[in-house]
């Protein structure tokens, strides 16, 4: 009788990002795809909330006067921009940042992920916040816009604005944001696999997965 194979072993990947953050965006898209080629990796996925901007108005401001005030000049945004987009087209994100015409506060859409993730629907919601922010360009600060990014993988939209209103989690979203700053993350993506290993940056694919396979190495060693 033939031995059953050893089950592999389960890989929780702490991803600490922002959603206005177009690095986050390419990174979390190449390990997204990875996790989709490689479907003998058993990987949880934990999101964990990172603010590039924790003094942004509740309301968000418009984008040209974030420009400003983060680059010094729109015209040097759009050159770092255009490197990005071409990273990202390669990647299958299309990024429009023309379209994007306020910069919002993220926090909101960081507590819709931690109410998600009690329905397993976290990780499908982090991609289409990402392309509702830089590919179609909504505020991702409005609850509308959020409740409505939902309304379709079975949670319910009107319970979902209702959570928004109340407010309940902001003090954990920044609460998680100061943990991050007090490891020593102070870029994102930072990708946390296992608690044992760490890597930062919208890295490439391989990178990625080599560091995966040593992680689950090393899991399977313990």
């Amino acid at each position: 009788m033939n031995s059953l194979a050893p089950l592999p072993a389960r890989l929780v990947v702490e991803v600490v990002f922002d959603f206005v953050c177009p690095w986050c965006y390419l990174g979390v898209q190449r390990l997204l795809r990875l996790l989709d080629r490689r479907r003998d990796l058993d990987v949880t996925l934990s999101w964990r909330p990172f603010l590039l901007n924790p003094d942004m108005p509740r309301g968000g401001m418009a984008r040209a006067d974030y420009l400003i005030r983060k680059f010094g000049a729109e015209d040097r945004a759009r050159r770092l921009y255009t490197s990005i987009a071409e990273l990202a087209a390669a990647e299958g994100i299309v990024f429009n940042f023309s379209a994007i015409g306020r910069t919002p506060s993220s926090v909101d859409a960081h507590r819709l992920v931690r109410e998600a993730t009690k329905e397993g629907l976290a990780d499908v919601l982090v991609r289409r916040i990402f392309a509702a922010h830089f590919v179609q360009g909504l505020d991702i600060g409005s609850h509308a816009v959020l409740a409505g990014l939902v309304a379709d993988l079975g949670m319910n939209e009107t319970a979902v604005a209702s959570f928004l209103a109340e407010g309940t989690g902001i003090e954990l979203v920044h609460a998680e944001n100061l943990h991050a700053h007090k490891l020593g993350i102070n870029g994102v993506p930072c990708f946390l696999i296992d608690g044992e290993h760490a890597i930062a940056g919208a890295q490439e694919t391989e990178i990625l997965e080599r560091l995966l396979d040593l992680a689950l190495c090393t899991s399977l060693e313990a």
